[in-house]
C-alpha cells in the first residue's frame, strides 16, 4: 500500500506528483481514458500484462486522489465504466509527451533488445557547472545554507529529443 498524499513532502513537487501518479501502470491507464470512457475489461484488455488485481488497486488510487471517476451500472451482469476527471484530464499533455518520448526512447537508443545485447554507450557531449541558483528548478530535497551556495552539475543531452 502506498504512504498516504498527505505525507509527501512540501519541498518537492515532483515527489508530490510520483505519489499521485507513481507505479509502473498509472500512466498507461490515464493514456487509455484520454480518448473516453472505458469499461475494466477493455483496460484489462488494452494492458494484457497488467493482472486484473493489480488493475484493481491502481483504478482504485487514481479514484481516491482524484483523477478517475468509477460509475457503476446495477445490470446483470454489471456493469463498470471509468471516465478521467476534469484533474485527470489535466494530465492529458503530459502522458502524450511521455508517449511520445517513449516511443522515440525505444527507436532511437535501445535499438537493441536489452536482454540480447549491452546497453547503447552513454555519452557525454558537454558537461558544465553552474550555480544552484541558476538552473531555474527546485532542489528535491532540502538544503542546508551550505548547499544552497554551491555549484551543482548539469550534464548534456546525448541526442536531442523531437
Amino acid at each position: 500500500m502506498r504512504s498516504s498524499v498527505e505525507d509527501a513532502p512540501d519541498y518537492c513537487a515532483i515527489e508530490f506528483a510520483m505519489e499521485i501518479l507513481g507505479g509502473r501502470w498509472k500512466l498507461a491507464i490515464l493514456k487509455q481514458l484520454v480518448t473516453g470512457t472505458r469499461r475494466f475489461g477493455e483496460l484489462k484488455r488494452t494492458m494484457p500484462a497488467i493482472t486484473q488485481r493489480m488493475l484493481t488497486r491502481q483504478l482504485r488510487e487514481l479514484e481516491a486522489d482524484g483523477l478517475v471517476t468509477r460509475t457503476v451500472y446495477r445490470e446483470v451482469p454489471p456493469r463498470v465504466e471509468y471516465t478521467l476527471t476534469d484533474v485527470g484530464h489535466s494530465l492529458d499533455a503530459i502522458t502524450e509527451q511521455l508517449d511520445t518520448w517513449g516511443r522515440w526512447y525505444r527507436e532511437t537508443v535501445r535499438r537493441e533488445d536489452p536482454l540480447s545485447g549491452p546497453r547503447p554507450e552513454r555519452p557525454v557531449d558537454s558537461v558544465r557547472v553552474e550555480p544552484a541558483h541558476e538552473t531555474g528548478g527546485e532542489s528535491c530535497r532540502p538544503q542546508s545554507d551550505d548547499e544552497s551556495h554551491g555549484l551543482q552539475s548539469t550534464v548534456g543531452k546525448r541526442r536531442a529529443f523531437p
